[in-house]
């Protein structure tokens, strides 16, 4: 068999285990609840989460809309038990060009900043995009970390559980 057809096979069967699964899973889903029950008192022990955002191309706008939601659902979730970062690099530090001009961003950040959610930048990013703190929406010194990659890896290092929407 030619390596095409089985690439061709092996996505045809793929999608009938993802077909199937989703009609076995229709009437369950029919049935659920429009709004999900908030989780019983307790249930969330104090979290150090790190979040990865290097862009959303080829429609940054929208990514990072669903990128700071999922944050304000996080802290909404566990009450504000949680400590987040969020380390910028590659094409995430446009989300801060874009929010010198985008009033729903700047609010959207600004809102999550209150609720004591870091933005960290990566210099190397900076450096490669030929950027300063300054061209950036309400970016600090403090807010520059050597490397973005680096950093991820540090912080999980601390006990910082990576996730990458």
């Amino acid at each position: 068999m030619a390596v095409q057809d089985f690439r061709k096979l092996r996505l045809l069967a793929a999608f009938g285990l993802t077909l199937s699964s989703a009609l076995l899973a229709a009437p369950v889903l029919a049935d659920a609840p429009a709004t999900p029950a908030p989780a019983p008192a307790g249930y969330y022990t104090f979290q150090h989460v790190v979040y990865q955002n290097d862009g959303g191309m080829p429609d940054n706008h929208a990514y990072f809309g669903r990128l700071l939601h999922h944050i304000g659902a996080h802290l909404t979730a566990t009450e504000g038990k949680v400590e987040i970062r969020v380390v910028n690099f590659a094409g995430g530090v446009t989300l801060f060009q874009m929010a010198k001009t985008d009033e729903d961003l700047r609010k959207e950040i600004d809102d999550l900043r209150a609720k004591g959610v870091r933005f960290l930048i990566c210099r190397n990013t900076l450096n490669g995009m030929g950027l300063k703190p300054e061209d950036l929406y309400q970016v600090r010194a403090e807010d520059v970390v050597p490397s973005g990659v680096a950093e991820i890896a540090r912080l999980q290092g601390l006990g910082f559980v990576y996730i990458h929407p």
